[in-house]
């Protein structure tokens, strides 16, 4: 997954639960938990996501990782260009089943065929 493709990812999931533990937020994501922990970092570093301490039971502290004001619109401004992206890929591939079917149909319409 490329470094701003995980970003978005990443931010998206911390919007939808920000409580998410590192390693399960790696599992989710299909990385490791260094990968993980490095872009998390890097997101934080970036002002787009703040640490806040919240008490799952008891016995133990745990974090939350909530996007801040920046975040929200870089997630947005993300999401844009990653919407974008994917549609330019999808018109391309879309043009390349289309030559690829002309060319099976031409093969099978070569002189010499009994159809």
């Amino acid at each position: 997954m490329a470094s701003e493709d995980l970003q978005i990812e990443i931010l998206r999931r911390l919007a939808d639960s920000p409580e998410v533990s590192q390693r399960e937020l790696a599992r989710q994501t299909g990385v490791s938990l260094g990968k993980l922990n490095y872009v998390l970092r890097a997101l934080i570093d970036k002002g787009w996501v703040k640490i806040g301490n919240f008490s799952r039971n008891p016995d133990k502290l745990a974090y939350a990782y909530l996007l801040t004001p920046r975040g929200i619109e870089a997630k947005a401004r993300l999401t844009r260009q990653f919407l974008a992206r994917k549609m330019q890929e999808y018109d391309r591939l879309r043009a390349e089943i289309a030559r690829l079917q002309a060319e099976v149909e031409g093969q099978q319409r070569e002189p010499g065929d009994s159809r």
